[in-house]
């Protein structure tokens, strides 16, 4: 069956970063700013993690972005929703500070691009634990923009989180799209090749694979973006 879509990861993806290092600069980012709106600094950290993990567990109920903040209001109060117009001014600048330890790759807009000349549906499936404004900030740093995707998942419109992979049905849901028709290209094996299962293709991107399991790739078609262009080539 011809591939019609094909789904990008974004961090360690599209835009090179070392997974470690990025959360740290954010974490660190974040937590400044939520000290100056009188949090304590004290598990401020554990904290925004632990609402995160609310992200990956949320079996559909609500959307991520609900089941963040009521995680958020459970631990800090109602009254801590006044500060989320604050926490979403952050993503608008002091975000912008945690690009510097982030890479820039052109071949990751240059194989976007030429897909969409192909007429193939491309979709962001990053996953969605931040704003719409980070992931198109996230975007923007890749060389990319919302324009390059007929779909990017955020917190505000996903009700899962990857490795779960009704993350990737809803995707297929909103695009009317069959399994088999798909491509899901990441670096992160745990998270992006769980795809298979459903019957998509994958492609595992390795310039920054996320391997914690210690899995053997060997049973993935694997490389960097000049391998991604030959597979694409041989499929299509």
């Amino acid at each position: 069956m011809e591939i019609k879509a094909v789904l990008f990861d974004l961090d360690g993806t599209l835009l090179p970063m070392e997974q470690d290092k990025f959360l740290e600069v954010y974490f660190d980012a974040l937590a400044k700013k939520l000290e100056t709106l009188g949090y304590e600094p004290a598990n401020l950290k554990e904290n925004i993690w632990a609402g995160t993990v609310a992200m990956v567990k949320n079996r559909g109920t609500f959307s991520n972005e609900k089941t963040f903040w009521r995680f958020w209001t459970d631990t800090y109060g109602e009254a801590s929703l006044k500060d989320k117009p604050a926490i979403d001014s952050f993503y608008s600048n002091e975000f912008e500070a945690v690009k510097a330890v982030c890479g820039y790759n052109p071949d990751a807009k240059e194989i976007v691009q030429i897909l969409k000349k192909q007429g193939k549906t491309v979709v962001l499936a990053t996953n969605p634990f931040f704003p719409a404004v980070a992931t198109r900030k996230r975007m923007q740093w890749a060389g990319l923009a919302p324009e390059d995707f007929a779909l990017y998942t955020t917190y505000e419109n996903s009700y899962h989180c990857k490795p779960n992979p009704q993350y990737y049905v809803d995707i297929l849901r909103e695009l009317d799209l069959q399994p088999k028709e798909c491509l899901m290209v990441g670096n992160d094996v745990a998270e992006d090749m769980i795809a298979e299962t459903l019957g998509m293709k994958v492609f595992l991107l390795t310039d920054c694979l996320i391997n914690k399991k210690e899995q053997d790739i060997s049973i993935y078609p694997h490389g960097g973006f000049t391998e991604l262009m030959s597979y694409l080539e041989f499929i299509k």
